[in-house]
C-alpha cells in the first residue's frame, strides 16, 4: 500500500515536471524582513529635518515640527527679520505640562504632539494644543501651564464638532438635528432651528459614503449670520451593515442614494440672522427650489471633510451671498448671489460641460470679489483649466485671465487692492513632469504672469495670512527636500531646511525610477514610477507588478514631492518582483481630453494603457518577464484589478482586489454619476453602466485572484465583493476570498495582515516561490506609533 501511494506521488511530480511546473525557491523570515525594512514606519525615521504643513500665525511668522535625530524641534520662522529659532524651551514647556496634568500627561520633551500655537506677551506666554486639550504657559519663569477650561468644565476645544465664528467668541453645532450656538466665554447655548428632525436636519454631514458630526455651514465676515442648508434624507434609500459579533449583532442603517435611484439627498439652503439686541434667532430659506447634494469639485458638498463648504461664500460686508448649484450629472453650474436679508437669489452666470465640470484639482476655485463686483471662475472650456473674470452684476464675461498648455490647480491668494492672483499650476513648463506643481502669480487682466518657484520639482507652497511671504518646499522623487520662504515677487528671503536623507541611503534605501511610457494610442506620453529589487541581477527575469488606481479622480502614483517610503511598492520588489505605477488616460492634472478620455465607460480603468506601458518596459529592460504580470489595488483600484483579470485574462496571472467597488450602482450616486453619467434603461433592459459591472464578466477568469473586504465597508459596502463571488461561483471558477471582520474601508488593526497576504500571494502565485509560513510584521500599534513620532510623508495618509 505504502509503495503505491510513493510510486503515484512520483509519477504526479514526474507529470508536473514535463508540463512546466518546477518548485520554486523557499522565501525564509529574513527574506520578508529585508522586504518589511523598507516599510513607511521604518525609513521614514531615518529622514531629517523635513518641512510639512508649516503653519503661519496671525503675526506673520510661521510655525513647523523640525524631525532631527534626537526627536522633534518646533521652529519659529521670521521672514520680516529673517530669522529662524526654536519656538520654545521645550524641556521647561514639557515638565509644566506635566506638572499641569499631576503627572497624568507625561510629556516628553522631544516627541511632544503639538498641532496648535500661539505667542502672546512677547512670547513668554504660548498656547499649545494638542487634540482636544489645549494649555495656556507662561515660560518666563520656572513654567507653569494651565489647561484652558470653558465654563461648564469642558475643555475650549470640546467635543461637540463646532465650527468658530470668525471672532473665535461664538461657535455653531448639530444638536438633534438643530443647529445651536454656544458662546465660548461663557458656555451659554442658544438653539437657532426647531424643525429639524431625523433626515431632516440642519447643517449635517452625510454624504452616503462618508459622515460625520461636523456642521457644514459658513459664518458670514461680521458673525452675525450663518449660511447652512436642511438637508432632506427622508426619501434617501438606506444601506445597511451588521457587524460580527459572538450573539445577536446589531443592525446598522444610515442614508446611502445609489446610482439611479428616484430620490436622492438634496438640501434647502438656508440663512440664519443671529439672534441679539433682544431679537431671536431668523430663519431665512433662500427663494429657490431645493438644490442637489453635489459640488463643483468632489462628491460630497464639503469637499475639506466637514470643515468647510467649499460653493459658498459671504461678500466682505455680509449682505450676500454667493453660492454655486450643481446639478445631478455634474454637467451644469448655476452661478447664483442672494440677498441675505430676503432670501432673494439671482442667477448671474452658468456653464454647461459636455461631460463635466470641474472647478479646479483638489480646490474650488472660483471667487466672489463683493467690493468690486466681480467673479473669478474656473473652467476647462478650451480644454485646460484657466481662469477667467466675470461681472457678478451682470454676468458677463470681462476677460479671460490665464491661456495656454497646462491647468490651474489651486488659486491660493487673491490680492484685490494689486488685482493679482497667485496659483499653483501644472504643466506650463516645457520639458519638465507635468505633474509638477509650480506656483504662478498673474494679474486680473491676464498679463505679467511671473513664475515664482522656478527649480524643476514640485513644490508644495503654503501663503502666509497677509500674502506677503509663502513657504516653498520643493522636491522630487528622487531628490529630497528644500525648504525656503520666498516673497511676492518669488525672492528667497530665508533658507528654511534641506532634507538630509544621509540615514536613509546608508541603510540601504534606493530611489523609484521615474519612467515615461506611451498611452494604449503609442503616441500620449504616461508617467509613473518604477521600483526595483535593491540587489537586481540584470542577468535574471523579475516578474512585474502593477499597482493600480484608474482614477478618474486622481491616479495611481500620488504625489511627485519626496518620500522615503511609496506604499509598499519597494518592499514588494525587495521580494523578487519590479513595481510599477502608471497614471493612465482618464486620471486629472493633465488636459481635459485626457482627464475625460473614457468617461461614460468606467469598465476601461486605464488597463489598456497599464498594458501598453508595461509592453514597452519590458521591450526597454530584458530582466522584466511580461509573461508574469500581476495587479493589485484598493477600492477602484481594487475594482481595477478585477477588470483586469477578467478582460485581459491571458495578459494578466495574479492579482488582489481589495474593496472594490465592482459595479458602481452599488456604490453612492454622486460618484459614478458623475462619471460615467445618469444612469439609462434600454429597451432591452441593458444600462450604459454594464459595461463596467465586473460580475458580468467574472467567467473569463484564468489566473489566480484574490478578493478582499471590510465587513463594515461604509465606504463601499460588501455586497460589491460579494456580487463577483456570486458569479464566479456560477461560473465555476477557483478565486479566493478574504473577509476581514468588523473594519471598514481601511483596514485598521489588519492592515498588516493584509500586506501580508499580498505579499504571499504574488509570492507564491505569480513568482513561483514558497512564502515563510505566516511571517509576523511589525505590530499596527507599534508601525503607527512609530509614524506619528516621525516625519510624515503624504503616502502616510493613503
Amino acid at each position: 500500500m505504502v509503495v503505491r501511494k510513493t510510486a503515484a506521488v512520483a509519477a504526479l511530480v514526474g507529470s508536473l515536471t514535463v508540463s512546466g511546473w518546477t518548485q520554486g525557491k523557499q522565501l525564509t523570515t529574513e527574506d520578508y524582513a529585508q522586504a518589511e525594512k523598507f516599510m513607511g514606519y521604518n525609513v521614514n525615521s531615518l529622514v531629517y529635518h523635513g518641512v510639512a504643513r508649516p503653519t503661519w500665525m496671525a503675526d506673520g511668522r510661521f510655525w513647523y515640527r523640525d524631525n532631527g535625530p534626537d526627536g522633534i524641534t518646533f521652529i519659529v520662522v521670521d521672514p520680516t527679520k529673517g530669522t529662524k529659532a526654536p519656538a520654545f524651551d521645550q524641556a521647561k514647556l514639557a515638565a509644566a505640562l506635566t506638572s499641569a496634568t499631576d503627572g497624568k500627561m507625561k510629556a516628553d520633551a522631544w516627541h511632544l504632539m503639538i498641532s496648535e500655537i500661539e505667542f502672546s506677551n512677547g512670547d513668554k506666554t504660548v498656547v499649545v494644543g494638542s487634540g482636544s486639550r489645549k494649555f495656556r504657559c507662561d515660560l518666563s519663569g520656572a513654567g507653569v501651564c494651565t489647561e484652558v477650561v470653558a465654563a461648564g468644565g469642558e475643555q475650549a476645544a470640546n467635543k461637540i464638532h463646532g465650527v468658530l465664528a470668525p471672532d473665535k467668541t461664538k461657535e455653531a453645532f448639530i444638536r438633534d438635528w438643530n443647529l445651536w450656538v454656544r458662546d465660548v466665554a461663557t458656555g451659554k447655548e442658544t438653539q437657532l432651528t426647531t424643525d429639524g428632525v431625523k433626515d431632516y436636519g440642519y447643517a449635517t454631514d452625510n454624504a452616503g459614503w462618508t459622515m460625520s458630526d461636523n456642521a457644514v455651514l459658513v459664518w458670514s465676515p461680521d458673525g452675525k449670520m450663518i449660511a447652512t442648508f436642511q438637508q432632506d434624507q427622508r426619501k434617501t434609500g438606506e444601506m445597511y451593515m451588521v457587524p460580527v459579533t459572538n450573539g445577536h449583532p446589531e443592525l446598522k442603517v444610515w442614508k446611502y442614494p445609489l446610482v439611479g435611484d428616484k430620490d436622492v439627498t438634496m438640501i434647502e439652503r438656508v440663512i440664519i440672522d443671529m439672534p441679539g439686541d433682544g431679537k431671536a434667532a431668523k430663519v431665512i430659506r433662500l427663494k429657490m427650489p431645493p438644490d442637489q447634494h453635489r459640488s463643483t469639485l468632489c462628491d460630497d458638498i464639503s469637499c475639506r471633510g466637514g470643515s468647510g463648504w467649499d460653493d459658498v461664500q459671504w461678500s466682505a460686508d455680509g449682505k450676500t451671498l454667493a453660492f454655486v448649484s450643481t446639478s445631478r450629472d455634474h454637467k451644469q453650474e448655476w452661478m447664483r448671489i442672494a440677498d441675505a436679508s430676503t432670501g432673494e437669489v439671482l442667477d448671474v452666470m452658468g456653464e454647461t460641460a459636455t461631460k463635466f465640470f470641474e472647478s479646479g484639482n483638489d480646490k474650488v476655485n472660483w471667487k466672489y470679489l463683493s467690493k468690486t463686483n466681480e467673479l473669478l471662475w474656473f473652467s476647462e472650456r478650451d480644454g485646460w483649466g484657466q481662469m477667467y473674470l466675470y461681472d457678478a452684476a451682470t454676468g458677463n464675461l470681462k476677460n479671460k485671465i490665464t491661456r495656454g498648455d497646462g491647468n490651474v490647480t489651486q488659486v491660493l491668494q487673491v490680492d484685490e487692492k494689486t488685482r493679482t492672483i497667485y496659483f499653483l499650476g501644472v504643466g506650463k513648463e516645457p520639458g519638465r513632469d507635468p505633474y509638477f506643481s509650480h506656483f504662478y502669480s498673474v494679474k486680473f487682466d491676464g498679463k505679467d504672469m511671473k513664475l515664482l518657484t522656478p527649480e524643476n520639482a514640485d513644490h508644495a507652497v503654503t501663503v502666509s495670512q497677509d500674502g506677503r511671504y509663502f513657504v516653498d518646499v520643493y522636491s522630487t522623487a528622487t531628490e529630497p527636500q528644500t525648504a525656503v520662504v520666498r516673497d511676492e515677487s518669488g525672492k528667497v528671503v530665508v533658507e528654511v531646511a534641506k532634507q538630509d536623507i544621509s540615514k536613509l541611503v546608508a541603510y540601504g534605501w534606493v530611489p523609484p525610477v521615474p519612467i515615461v511610457v506611451k498611452a494604449r494610442d503609442g503616441k500620449t506620453d504616461l508617467y509613473g514610477y518604477m521600483f526595483k529589487p535593491t540587489n537586481i541581477d540584470a542577468s535574471k527575469k523579475y516578474p512585474i507588478v502593477n499597482s493600480v488606481y484608474p482614477g478618474p479622480q486622481t491616479g495611481s502614483c500620488g504625489g511627485r514631492g519626496f518620500s522615503a517610503a511609496h506604499r509598499d511598492w519597494q518592499s514588494l520588489a525587495e521580494l523578487g518582483f519590479v513595481v510599477v505605477c502608471i497614471d493612465g488616460m482618464g486620471t486629472p492634472f493633465r488636459s481635459k481630453a485626457f482627464h475625460e478620455f473614457y468617461f461614460g465607460d468606467l469598465g476601461d480603468n486605464t488597463i489598456p494603457d497599464q498594458v501598453a506601458g508595461m509592453k514597452e518596459l519590458a521591450a526597454k529592460h530584458p530582466w522584466i518577464d511580461i509573461d508574469k504580470v500581476g495587479m493589485y489595488g484598493h477600492s477602484g483600484g481594487g475594482n481595477a484589478t478585477a477588470a483586469a483579470m477578467f478582460h485581459y485574462p491571458d495578459f494578466f496571472k495574479v492579482g488582489i482586489a481589495e474593496s472594490g467597488n465592482h459595479d458602481q450602482r452599488d456604490y453612492e450616486d454622486d460618484w459614478a454619476e458623475k462619471w460615467n453619467g445618469l444612469l439609462v434603461k434600454n429597451a432591452d433592459g441593458t444600462t450604459n453602466y454594464d459595461s463596467q459591472a465586473n460580475q458580468y464578466v467574472a467567467k473569463n477568469l484564468k489566473g489566480h485572484l484574490l478578493l478582499a473586504h471590510g465587513s463594515t465597508d461604509n465606504n463601499v459596502p460588501l455586497n460589491n465583493t460579494l456580487l463577483v463571488v456570486d458569479a464566479l461561483i456560477k461560473a465555476n471558477k477557483d478565486f479566493d476570498l478574504l473577509i476581514i471582520p468588523n473594519v471598514a474601508h481601511g483596514y485598521g488593526e489588519a492592515s498588516q495582515y493584509m500586506t501580508r497576504r499580498r505579499w504571499d500571494y504574488f509570492v507564491k502565485n505569480l513568482a513561483g516561490n514558497i512564502p515563510p509560513h505566516e511571517y509576523e510584521m511589525k505590530s499596527y500599534a507599534a508601525a503607527m506609533t512609530a509614524i506619528r513620532s516621525g516625519p510624515r510623508d503624504a503616502e502616510d495618509d493613503q
